[in-house]
């Protein structure tokens, strides 16, 4: 267990470098091919295999093989799919067809999904068996993963791959890299019991938090705000790109390096991980997701008044308030996932955790996003009409999340004790006695 908290960090830096290294410049990518229309659907796919494919594989790493050898073979295959897309799209050069791609893309992305539950039950569990508290020690390891994405994303800005295939062949390589590391990592027993029914057998047994009346609203508001978890991911990079076609704006930094950009909101939410120890044990869960919600309110919002001009501005408003709408939702609700658990359905419960977000959540949120876009974007001829028909998109985007934003603060009981005041108050007790 000697540095072990340093051998994790390095574990998460590459499994969102993976990531980082095509996720917000693929849709760039794509539009820059002919394929802007289907931009949607590359980014629901993601949604789509996490409906079923985190579960399944964490049931495997809970009953037949540990979570760091599951986790280096998803890997693996991940990579040698993602390449695989790489190659099809280099040796297809400007013919570049959907169906291929998607294709070899979805199976790349059905492997890699269930490893971001997968790296954080790797975490949880062996930072129990070191004896050290989650709460207190992940969100530092977690930080250094969004180092990685943002390595990633800034290697493939300035590399000039952001539109060209060759962030394909970056994710694949670096995959292949962490499948090997993974390996290193200390053992992550499973639970070696097929239990007594079906549901015990296969692992479903994490299906049962929805018994549980506040979890399982935990879950529902999880899936209502996963919604918003791939918008920007998708169409940050052509929204900012597009401002390339209006003559004021087409020499704009900004324009011409937007995933440069947009790194900004993985700088935030690196700054942002280091704060959740604090804002859960002080607030609790049901404060830290107000905030997530509330600032994916301002993350749309800003993009719906910037631009890349004298309003750029506004655009780095909306980085830095991605780090509070990422990290205070996907964080801390693993977190809070974790601590409502038992150990035996641990990667199930990741599993369970990612389904609804970056699955279910995911996928209608993506495709929706597509249809609004569709609709007031590319519907415009090139140019001021298609910036405005942004910007419409985006208080469309804004206003969803305000409604989930209340709903939740109504319909979610939630009581928190902080266990600092807490402690002093049994110490008080104890004096008086």
């Amino acid at each position: 267990m000697k540095n072990i908290k340093t051998r994790l960090a390095a574990m998460g830096f590459l499994e969102f470098a993976v990531w980082g290294a095509y996720l917000t410049s693929l849709g760039a990518f794509l539009a820059q091919n002919g394929l802007s229309g289907q931009i949607g659907w590359f980014y629901a796919v993601q949604g789509i295999v996490s409906i079923f494919m985190p579960a399944l594989v964490g049931i495997v790493a809970d009953r037949w093989i540990p979570a760091h050898k599951m986790l280096s073979l998803c890997h693996v295959m991940a990579g040698s799919f993602m390449i695989a897309a790489g190659w099809y799209a280099m040796d297809s050069g400007n013919a570049l067809q959907f169906t291929p791609l998607f294709t070899l893309y979805t199976i790349s992305v059905a492997f890699f999904m269930p490893t971001i539950g997968l790296s954080n039950s790797v975490a949880y569990t062996v930072l129990n068996k070191a004896g050290l508290d989650t709460v207190k020690n992940f969100p530092p390891i977690r930080t250094l993963g969004t180092v990685g994405f943002i390595c990633a994303m800034l290697f493939v800005n300035f590399t000039g791959y952001q539109n060209t295939y060759q962030q394909l062949f970056t994710s694949g390589v670096l995959s292949f890299v962490l499948a090997i590391y993974c390996l290193t990592m200390p053992p992550c027993p499973t639970s070696g019991k097929t239990g007594s029914s079906v549901a015990d057998a296969l692992g479903l047994r994490a299906f049962r938090l929805f018994k549980n009346k506040q979890m399982a609203i935990f879950f529902i508001f999880s899936m209502l705000l996963g919604v918003s978890l791939q918008i920007t991911n998708g169409f940050a990079n052509p929204f900012i790109q597009s401002f390339k076609e209006v003559p004021q704006f087409a020499g704009d930094w900004g324009v011409h390096n937007a995933n440069a950009l947009i790194s900004l909101s993985q700088i935030s939410e690196t700054l942002c991980i280091l704060l959740i120890p604090f804002f859960l044990r002080r607030f609790g869960i049901k404060v830290v997701m107000l905030m997530a919600m509330f600032a994916w309110v301002l993350r749309f919002g800003f993009f719906g008044i910037g631009d890349t001009g004298s309003g750029v501005v506004f655009l780095i408003l909306s980085m830095i308030v991605y780090g509070v709408a990422f990290d205070f939702f996907n964080v801390s609700g693993s977190l809070y996932v974790d601590q409502k658990t038992d150990s035996s359905i641990r990667s199930s419960a990741q599993g369970l955790f990612m389904v609804m977000t970056n699955g279910i959540g995911a996928t209608v949120g993506t495709l929706a996003a597509q249809a609004v876009i569709d609709r007031t974007v590319y519907s415009q001829p090139i140019g001021e009409a298609q910036i405005h028909g942004w910007h419409d998109a985006w208080m469309i985007f804004a206003s969803y999340a305000l409604v989930v934003a209340v709903l939740f603060m109504i319909v979610f009981r939630y009581k928190h004790t902080d266990p600092d005041k807490q402690l002093i108050e049994e110490e008080t007790d104890k004096l008086e006695i």
